[in-house]
């Protein structure tokens, strides 16, 4: 059975602790869940039936699934450890959970809606094994149809993200410093050095990650891998790495949770720009941008969805609703916790 989150590691049943401590172990797989049952299950079986060429442990840290996850993984992957919480704790809080229980020298957080072809653990480790110097490794990311995304990024600044508020986005005021965040270049063919990679897949050394400072608990949902690759960069290289593919769907489970990661991303970012030093004053003006932006944006969206129902774009219209929802969910709920943080 599953273990509850306030269970503690000396507490473990001997099953699991069979499973982690059966020789040694390359990588060690650790993956927050929230629902998105069929996705996992994907994931889980790309890590177990394709031809990895490394020794591999999976660790899924459940986060409160209410779709039978859960259940999933206990009768159709025995041997994944699985610790389950009683509450959507957050990725960060998650992943450091599935990192203590981890025996691998090298660990790769994973999103649960990924796909691993075969080789691609093997190919990581062989470069991390290869480049000591390098403190996490990314990926090459493309989308269930094979299109490129995002695998890295420079990492923002306060006027680049107040550029996409709707109070200057049509101005083009701070557009120069939005473009230069965001800077749409081709993808190195080559292994290089990047700012932040992506955390759906990244490769770190488990003793490097412990000696750092794991996953920033403070953040409970997006921007932890820019504070992450923040702290880690000071440390040694970040890579990207593109002879390494793995498949990303991207965002299923916060499009399930709006509620949750639609406030959590925005607190996300000001907890991150008041942990890089930014000055309170900055700070102060990115906060009152995003709360009078708020309420322009639901207008707006609201009549971008009431336009697209009528011309029969639903799935268009539902995305649409989804940001509303998120944006209504942070101004009714998380605005007081927004401003205190």
């Amino acid at each position: 059975m599953p273990l509850l989150a306030n269970q503690l590691l000396p507490q473990f049943p001997d099953s699991i602790r069979q499973r982690t401590d059966a020789g040694p172990i390359d990588v060690s797989v650790c993956i927050a869940n929230w629902n998105c049952t069929d996705y996992l299950r994907a994931c889980l079986t790309s890590l177990t039936s394709e031809r990895q060429g490394v020794r591999v442990e999976i660790i899924v840290v459940d986060n409160a699934s209410t779709d039978g996850a859960v259940a999933m993984m206990t009768h159709e992957f025995p041997d994944v450890t699985v610790l389950r919480n009683t509450a959507n704790l957050g990725f960060a809080r998650a992943s450091n959970q599935a990192a203590a229980l981890a025996r691998g020298r090298y660990l790769l957080f994973l999103n649960n809606d990924t796909f691993v072809p075969p080789l691609a653990l093997h190919k990581l480790v062989a470069y991390a094994r290869a480049h000591p110097e390098a403190v996490m490794i990314g990926p090459r990311l493309c989308n269930g149809r094979g299109e490129l995304q995002r695998s890295f990024r420079r990492e923002p600044t306060i006027p680049a993200l107040l550029h996409r508020t709707a109070l200057l986005h049509w101005t083009r005021i701070l557009k120069a410093a939005h473009d230069d965040y965001r800077r749409n270049q081709p993808a190195p063919a080559q292994a290089c050095p990047v700012d932040v990679l992506m955390g759906a897949a990244v490769l770190l050394r488990r003793d490097v990650f412990e000696r750092f400072g794991r996953w920033d608990e403070d953040f409970r949902f997006g921007v932890e891998d820019i504070e992450l690759s923040a702290r880690m960069r000071s440390h040694g290289p970040l890579v990207y790495l593109p002879s390494v593919e793995i498949v990303h769907y991207g965002r299923l489970s916060s499009r399930e949770n709006v509620k949750f990661a639609a406030p959590n991303v925005l607190i996300g970012y000001v907890r991150f720009f008041r942990k890089s030093g930014t000055s309170r004053t900055l700070v102060f003006l990115f906060k009152l941008a995003l709360t009078l932006d708020a309420p322009v944006q639901i207008l707006g969206k609201c009549l971008q969805y009431v336009g697209r129902v009528l011309s029969r774009r639903h799935e268009k219209a539902q995305r649409t609703k989804r940001i509303i929802i998120g944006l209504w969910h942070f101004l009714r709920h998380d605005l007081g916790r927004f401003w205190r943080t």
